[in-house]
């Protein structure tokens, strides 16, 4: 009976392990500096939460075996306390909390999102409005925008400034590193570079409404500042413009997977109106005149 259920363990181990074999676990597979460096801090905190877990595990296994009924273990009622016992039980936990706050702490401040990244390129700036449900992204100094789509080259940090038209979201690039929340009438920042080229997955990490599991987009990293600016010279072949809010908010009525699209020009003051548009609300008379070029 005890052989029957253990190959069974052995066999649902076997199986689930297989199953798994296919995952891509994105966060895993860093292609950029914050991502690796985001990679080593949930290694290093898992790795240090496991010298308390797996004795636990242990231990529990090894107790219900020796005081099982019908085993010849020693019963000891007469004991209550052991120093020895409550040093380790307490000391080893609190030293590794203590750890792993340093460490945590100390990663955490340098890869503030807002810190921009040293390197001697400058960086690429890519203002982000999310919309219902999809993502629109606007590059200022090269004066297009797209839908569901960004490029930038490899090894060039990438400045992105977020907001929102809509619900609060969330803007992630797995492979890249840290999500950052946009809100609307508010401007957050991320500072990200992506150290191979490729194509990464971008999504929606905060639920939205309907549309949330179709608000993807694709990040793609260039071999090089010529393939970029191929990229930027094929977004300028389209026929879209997007010039005056009128477009803005025809293209920022709901819809659900829509696909990528390119706008050959876009109104550099766009992104700011759109965060004026709400600032305005809460904000002073005053105040509302500056509340465009805030945002920039």
């Amino acid at each position: 009976m005890k052989l029957s259920k253990l190959s069974g363990i052995v066999l649902t181990m076997l199986i689930g392990s297989l199953l798994l074999s296919g995952c891509d676990a994105a966060l895993l597979n860093p292609k950029g500096h914050i991502g690796q460096e985001e990679r080593t801090l949930i290694l290093t905190a898992i790795c240090l939460m496991l010298i308390v877990v797996i004795p636990v595990i242990i231990m529990a296994i090894l107790f219900s075996l020796k005081y099982r009924e019908g085993s010849n273990a020693k019963y000891s009622p007469k004991w209550a306390h052991s120093n020895k016992l409550e040093a380790v039980v307490w000391g080893i936990p609190i030293l590794i909390i203590l750890i792993l706050g340093t460490i945590t702490w100390k990663t955490t401040h340098s890869l503030d999102p807002y810190r921009p990244l040293e390197s001697d390129k400058k960086p690429v700036v890519i203002e982000v409005i999310s919309l219902d449900w999809k993502w629109l992204f606007i590059y200022p100094e090269q004066g297009i925008a797209t839908v569901n789509e960004i490029a930038f080259p490899k090894d060039t940090p990438v400045e992105f400034r977020i907001t929102s038209n809509t619900v609060m979201n969330s803007f992630f690039i797995p492979q890249l590193g840290s999500q950052i929340y946009a809100m609307a009438g508010m401007q957050t920042k991320l500072h990200l570079v992506a150290d191979t080229a490729g194509e990464y997955k971008g999504i929606s990490s905060s639920y939205s409404g309907a549309g949330f599991s179709g608000m993807k987009f694709t990040a793609i990293a260039t071999p090089d500042e010529a393939s970029f600016n191929q990229w930027v010279e094929k977004v300028k072949q389209s026929p879209n413009t997007l010039n005056d809010m009128a477009s803005f908010n025809k293209l920022a009525a709901p819809s659900q997977f829509h696909k990528v699209e390119y706008f050959s020009s876009a109104n550099p003051s766009l992104y700011g109106n759109v965060i004026a548009k709400f600032a305005n609300h809460n904000m002073p008379a005053t105040l509302q005149a500056s509340a465009a070029s805030s945002a920039e």
